[in-house]
């Protein structure tokens, strides 16, 4: 095996998956950048939290309704053609908001309109995004894919809001109008992706087929718990939604203030996706994991507690950093535990997870903000998310106390001798 096989960055030699990271980082990007208009446009137009909250409600309500469907489009159909469509729909809603816009908005209802479009078409693509990673890399490369594709969202995640927060200041036309034009780039890069035979069933499409997934994640405690402590854990944490009033009435900074807090824990996220791409986490996986959240929920807990612009980026970092620990775990232990044959079925349930943590987590903070005030909403948030994790760390012993991934387990029971070479060690 090549020295640039073992570092981080050898798996960018396969085509394909270099082609999918472009078409990915540029629509990461996009939605991002497009994330901070919507946000201060409909916050300047109501001054309401409670409708930061149905920002993220419009998104997962369609996403909801779709996903475990979409699930099973992902194993019967082509993944990469599913994503390219889901692209093209993501397109069309960034013109949507752009002609709105033009013509001089004035009410909200055709933002969450179009929201609700774009819920529809992120249901659709996600579980065909996770399960096509395995479809694009060797098996050995795959833990690298996983820290290498995760590191290069979030750098996205770092230019978008950035990016969106300062051309906000020229208008949310410009805002909208780049959004479309980098949406039809990554529409052609993931046009050139060519994935390997994803594994296929031929079982006719039925209520039975789709649940599926949701047998197998319930029969494995293991990736049951996973799942489970990041939707809990990140839907009484997600205090980000909240950023648009709080930048605004806590911070008194603008649209490019908020930019900035909108990327300070994508700065926490990518930089640590960077050192897990090149030092994976091969040994106490659970403590790694349950400690990603507890970062996470104390750093949410400082944001509340604060009034000072800079300690506010520092504590969104802090953020970032931790949830990363716990995505790429988690997203290492489903995509390795599921049969290729069933993996859209199985990440469409893990994308449940995933939505309703974000963009119902989103409508939670809202709400809670509307009820208790905005500082109270962001401590209360960080503080149930320890709790989570203590509760979990109790009802899920295996998770907790697990030292290898199952996967690198077997392998080094199998081959001890193996598992101690160094291309063992960068394989896991």
């Amino acid at each position: 095996m090549s020295s640039n096989h073992m570092t981080g960055l050898g798996v960018l030699r396969h085509r394909s998956f270099a082609l999918y990271l472009a078409a990915r980082l540029l629509s990461a990007i996009a939605v991002q950048m497009q994330s901070v208009a919507i946000g201060w446009q409909v916050y300047a137009l109501t001054g309401d939290v409670f409708d930061l909250g149905l920002i993220g409600l419009a998104q997962f309500a369609p996403f909801f309704a779709l996903i475990l469907p979409s699930g099973q489009a992902a194993d019967r159909f082509d993944r990469r053609r599913i994503i390219t469509v889901g692209l093209g729909a993501e397109l069309l809603c960034s013109l949507l908001l752009l002609a709105f816009t033009v013509s001089g908005l004035k009410a909200v209802w055709p933002v969450f309109a179009v929201l609700v479009l774009f819920g529809s078409a992120r249901a659709f693509m996600m579980p065909a995004q996770q399960a096509i990673l395995m479809n694009l890399v060797p098996a050995e490369s795959f833990s690298k894919a996983v820290a290498l594709s995760s590191s290069s969202f979030h750098v996205a995640v770092i230019i978008g809001p950035t990016l969106g927060g300062l051309l906000y200041l020229a208008g949310s036309t410009i805002v909208y109008a780049i959004v479309a034009a980098l949406l039809l780039a990554s529409l052609v890069l993931m046009g050139l992706v060519r994935a390997t035979q994803q594994a296929r069933r031929s079982e006719p499409a039925s209520f039975n087929a789709v649940l599926e997934g949701l047998r197998f994640v319930w029969s494995r405690p293991v990736v049951l718990g996973a799942i489970s402590l990041d939707l809990f854990a990140v839907l009484f944490g997600g205090a980000v939604a909240l950023l648009p009033a709080y930048a605004r009435d806590v911070l008194q900074a603008g649209p490019t203030g908020l930019g900035m807090l909108r990327t300070a824990p994508a700065v926490g996220a990518a930089l640590t996706a960077g050192v897990l791409a090149f030092r994976p986490i091969t040994r106490q996986v659970g403590r790694w994991m349950f400690g990603g959240v507890v970062v996470f929920g104390l750093a949410t807990i400082g944001l509340g507690q604060t009034r000072s612009f800079t300690v506010a980026l520092i504590a969104l970092f802090l953020v970032g950093a931790g949830d990363m620990v716990s995505v790429y775990i988690r997203h290492i232990l489903v995509q390795f535990e599921t049969p290729d044959a069933i993996r859209g079925r199985v990440s469409a349930v893990n994308a449940v997870f995933i939505g309703a943590s974000n963009e119902l987590g989103e409508f939670e903070s809202g709400l809670t903000a509307g009820w208790l005030g905005l500082l109270p909403a962001i401590l209360l948030g960080g503080s149930a998310t320890l709790v989570v994790a203590a509760l979990w760390a109790l009802g899920f012993p295996v998770l907790s106390r697990m030292d290898r991934f199952p996967h690198a387990r077997r392998d080094h029971e199998e081959s001890p001798a193996r598992a101690e070479t160094p291309e063992a060690a960068a394989a896991t």
